[in-house]
């Protein structure tokens, strides 16, 4: 399927057969694909939680507003951030020439360093890209998705074990759905949402 395709067709799909299961092979791919996502500074800050045990899903799903895609999906993924990744900055760079070293780790710290809401900015917006990485690439291997908040963040923190130096950002739901989404229930148009230069 072409990227085009892929995103005309995805949708957020509520409704996934629980009997389906996907194979190691298939969820290697796409988390494959998903960390070959774009971060600032290369710091490859997000962090997949593969939720698997069914039982832990249950409890995900009772404090997820009793959401089924929880529990019904074929891959139930939780996407975090490590907020200090950027303290480790000579593994991104590795693979470098020494002078592009040189600079780049210097500049990471002098970024990150003492600004938690930036650090904090930055996992949303890393993880936020992921997700959208994970969702198109399951479209176009015949899965379907969904992007999830409505949960309790420090409840599910607790039954993952959330490091505290790490920070929940979604959920993300594939497999295979049994029921048809509602048509698209409005969308603006390019009008509204693009701004030439500036609002004023």
């Amino acid at each position: 399927m072409k990227t085009e395709e892929a995103i005309n067709a995805r949708r957020s799909v509520k409704h996934y057969d629980p009997a389906h299961q996907m194979n190691n092979d298939e969820i290697n791919k796409l988390l494959s694909l998903a960390i070959l996502s774009p971060t600032a500074f290369n710091i490859q800050n997000w962090r997949f939680v593969i939720v698997s045990d069914p039982e832990l899903r249950k409890q995900i799903r009772k404090v997820a507003w009793d959401q089924s895609q929880v529990t019904d999906t074929s891959l139930f993924i939780v996407i975090c951030a490590d907020l200090k990744s950027w303290e480790k900055p000579g593994r991104y760079w590795i693979d470098a020439p020494k002078e592009v070293q040189d600079f780049m780790i210097p500049a990471i710290d002098d970024y990150y360093r003492g600004k938690e809401q930036v650090q904090r900015d930055e996992a949303m917006r890393s993880c936020g890209i992921a997700a959208q990485t994970l969702m198109l690439a399951a479209k176009s291997m015949g899965y379907d998705s969904c992007p999830m908040d409505g949960f309790d963040f420090g409840k599910v923190a607790e039954l993952i074990k959330l490091p505290d130096d790490h920070v929940i950002a979604m959920f993300v739901a594939i497999g295979k759905k049994i029921k048809e989404t509602w048509p698209r229930p409005g969308q603006l148009t390019l009008d509204e949402v693009v701004i030439k230069n500036s609002f004023g």
